[in-house]
């Protein structure tokens, strides 16, 4: 017979049910394909909506879900999207990334990066850059501001439009480089409406003057941004994002399923 009186037993653990139950919600909320209401969490989790509620007010003070008043609606935050990041960067994202990454900047003949969102910025976990093309500010590890970058726009509007405004809530969240790009919600609002409709994101400028960038999301299992795949390519190179846009969106889509596939698969083990 087991020896439940064993240190590190489960016996002998400490009950957080607090703890226990923000993980549940982050969960459940994890795998929904949108916003839900309280009634709705408690319900499904058992959990007194009482205390759904006063976990949610702290979730959301932290970042970690965003309220939808109009809809009574709660739904994952920005926060939550970090940890993913932080999850991809410490290892699967870059190693899986690169050869693809690789293959890209081959096929096309120009420079290819991978980044992942932080708060309103991006950080770039892998670069390959094209032979004779020049040196990217996009080196590995840097931070940009999400709105000026087609890699951050492309994961902005993969991302609800709640979680936009809690990032970019008013003009002072608009930082500048060259002069061009978004400087307010409604300007961001409109610009991501166009990413969403052609499919990918371009840039053109905003970061550095002289080079273009388009730039698709690699979204997980239930459609959210955990990374964005972009090609750079200098002005005179005089070439078509629209014809680019195949090759990269097979690579995100290929990222993704290796991704994901693999840890269905290591979850089903």
């Amino acid at each position: 017979m087991p020896d439940h009186s064993a240190p590190g037993s489960t016996s002998d653990r400490p009950q957080v049910p607090a703890a226990d139950q923000t993980l549940r919600i982050l969960t459940f909320l994890g795998r929904q394909r949108g916003p839900v209401a309280a009634r709705t969490i408690a319900l499904q989790l058992g959990i007194p909506r009482s205390s759904v509620y006063h976990l949610l007010d702290a979730l959301e003070g932290h970042g970690f879900v965003v309220h939808v008043p109009a809809e009574r609606r709660w739904g994952l935050g920005v926060a939550a999207f970090e940890l993913g990041g932080g999850y991809a960067r410490q290892a699967p994202l870059a190693r899986l990334g690169r050869p693809l990454l690789a293959d890209l900047a081959d096929r096309v003949g120009e420079s290819a990066h991978l980044a992942v969102m932080s708060g309103r910025d991006v950080v770039y976990i892998v670069e390959e850059r094209a032979p004779r093309r020049p040196a990217l500010v996009t080196d590995v590890g840097v931070r940009l501001p999400a709105h000026l970058t087609a890699t951050g726009r492309a994961m902005l509007a993969a991302l609800r439009r709640e979680q936009v405004r809690a990032l970019f809530p008013d003009a002072s969240a608009f930082s500048d480089r060259t002069g061009r790009g978004p400087r307010s919600p409604g300007e961001l609002r409109e610009l991501l409406r166009q990413v969403r409709a052609t499919g990918w994101a371009t840039e053109d400028g905003e970061v550095t003057l002289g080079l273009q960038s388009i730039g698709i999301a690699v979204l997980d299992h239930i459609g959210w941004p955990s990374a964005a795949i972009a090609v750079t390519w200098p002005v005179e190179a005089d070439r078509d994002a629209a014809s680019l846009a195949p090759h990269v969106e097979h690579a995100a889509a290929e990222l993704s399923r290796r991704l994901y596939a693999r840890e269905r698969t290591a979850a089903s083990g």
